[in-house]
C-alpha cells in the first residue's frame, strides 16, 4: 500500500509540474506568465519558426517539428553548431538540407551547446523518422533565469500550425 502511495504522490507531482510548465503560470510568489526554467521539469516548447526544446532541469534538447520536416522533406544534410558555442535565443544555430531546399535552424533560447546529435552525422533522415526523438539535433547548458514567453507549449503550437494550414 505504501508503494501505491507513493507512486500516486509522484504522479500527481509530475502532472502539476508539467501543467505548471505547460501553462507558463509558476513564479514562488504569484502567478504570471514567466518563470524560471530551474523550476521546470520536463516540458517542450515550440518557436514559430518550427523549432521545438525539450526542457529538463537546466539542459535543453533542440530539434525541428514534424510539420517542419513534413515541409522540407526528406532530410540528406544536417549542420549543427559546435560544442561550446554560446548563442542567444533567435540565433541561427545551423542548417537542414533537404532534396527541395535548405532550411536554418533558429536557436529558441539562450545557452552553450553542450552535445549534438552525432547520430545525425552517418542518418540525417532520424530528423524525418523521428523529429522528436532520435531525430534531436543539439543539448544546451540553460541559465537558471531563462524566460520562455516568447515560446509556445504543445498545445499553442498545434493551433499556431492549424491557421498556417488553413490559409
Amino acid at each position: 500500500m505504501a508503494a501505491s502511495m507513493s507512486r500516486k504522490i509522484v504522479k500527481t507531482s509530475f502532472t502539476f509540474a508539467k501543467t505548471v510548465c505547460a501553462t507558463k503560470s509558476f513564479t514562488q510568489t504569484n502567478c504570471t506568465r514567466s518563470f524560471s526554467l530551474s523550476r521546470c521539469v520536463a516540458a517542450r516548447f515550440y518557436t514559430d519558426k518550427h523549432e521545438w526544446i525539450f526542457v529538463d532541469s537546466l539542459v535543453g534538447t533542440v530539434g525541428i517539428s514534424n510539420y517542419a520536416q513534413e515541409q522540407l522533406g526528406e532530410i540528406v544534410y544536417v549542420e549543427t553548431p559546435e560544442v561550446g558555442t554560446k548563442l542567444q535565443a533567435g540565433d541561427v544555430a545551423g542548417c537542414l538540407e533537404s532534396v527541395k531546399a535548405a532550411s536554418e535552424v533558429y536557436n529558441p533560447v539562450a545557452g552553450t551547446v553542450k552535445e549534438i546529435n552525432q547520430k545525425l552525422v552517418e542518418v540525417p533522415s532520424l530528423v524525418n523518422s523521428s523529429p522528436l526523438g532520435e531525430g534531436w539535433l543539439y543539448k544546451i547548458d540553460l541559465h537558471p533565469d531563462t524566460k520562455t514567453d516568447n515560446l509556445m507549449t504543445e498545445e499553442a503550437y498545434e493551433k499556431y500550425v492549424g491557421s498556417l494550414d488553413s490559409h
